[in-house]
């Protein structure tokens, strides 16, 4: 229990100064670009225009809502790391002591190494997170639409037993899980390379016996979480996408975004205008294809 409440401690943290970031990641995914692109130089030292980095983006949020308006979604997002936090824990807790109950002989923190117990092991984290998933994903839902408010201007959220309320009235049950599918999928794919990435490099790349062997393995999970990550973002796009679609706002309606009709719809058209990675970066952006942007509109009329 006081290990849960650390956890939420902790958790809840780093959502907070996380959230400006998150804020911005969100409104770049779903491609809403108010300011023009500025010359610059990419990672190579070669000139190119590139669209404005988290701070710039950032600044233009500030000076239209001012710091707090740096956290917006901040609420549901908070209720939604701490739920998910004690229904991992529980439902992790049950799957190792129905383990203990099958395997007596086996201590719950006893560590292997073998292909066996790494598979028992992510199977159970997997059944933990996806639970938590499952239960927190309206919240999430709500935290997303609370910031793609920006766009339009909207306060149709405006608090998270109100949201609850309008997604119920308008969409049904069914649009609390808006977007779920690829998340879940993401997540799952995501935790089965790391895992199996991380085996594999400690397994057979590493030597026995090296005296810095066991922070050696932590870093090398390090690096699989982050390929993983990278590998299976177009799941996290997708989905962010698929929670604001055709929801009332118009950060998710036409003329401004089109109508998905299914998240492998949402994923063929941004995989054939060449975006499936829009948002994973925030610094030496190039500018999305698709649609028309923000500051085209104004330089148009």
């Amino acid at each position: 229990m006081a290990d849960t409440a650390s956890q939420m401690l902790l958790g809840s943290g780093l959502t907070v100064l996380s959230q400006p970031l998150m804020y911005v990641k969100v409104l770049v995914q779903v491609g809403y670009e108010p300011l023009p692109p500025t010359l610059g130089r990419n990672i190579f030292g070669r000139q190119v225009y590139q669209l404005p980095g988290l701070f710039a983006y950032a600044k233009h949020i500030m000076k239209i809502d001012g710091r707090a308006g740096l956290f917006k979604g901040l609420t549901p997002r908070l209720c939604s790391g701490a739920i998910g936090t004690i229904v991992h824990s529980k439902v992790l807790q049950h799957c190792q002591e129905a383990d203990q109950v099958e395997d007596p002989g086996i201590s719950p923190k006893e560590s292997s190494s073998s292909l066996e117990q790494v598979v028992k092991e992510t199977s159970q984290e997997m059944i933990a997170r996806s639970a938590a998933t499952l239960v927190t994903h309206p919240f999430h839902v709500i935290t997303l639409r609370c910031m793609v408010q920006f766009i339009g201007r909207e306060t149709k959220y405006s608090g998270v037993l109100s949201s609850f309320v309008t997604i119920y009235r308008e969409e049904g049950i069914l649009g609390f899980f808006a977007g779920l599918i690829p998340r879940l999928l993401g997540d799952i794919l995501s935790l089965w390379l790391c895992n199996m990435l991380a085996y594999l490099i400690n397994t057979y790349a590493l030597e026995n016996g090296v005296s810095t062997m066991t922070e050696m393995k932590s870093y090398s999970q390090a690096v699989t979480g982050f390929f993983a990550s990278m590998l299976t973002y177009p799941f996290v796009l997708v989905s962010n996408l698929m929670a604001i679609n055709s929801c009332g706002l118009a950060g998710g309606l036409p003329p401004y975004a089109p109508a998905y009709s299914s998240w492998l719809h949402c994923w063929s058209q941004l995989q054939g205008e060449g975006n499936m990675s829009r948002g994973n970066s925030l610094f030496f952006r190039k500018v999305p294809a698709g649609k028309r942007y923000v500051w085209e509109e104004k330089r148009f009329h």
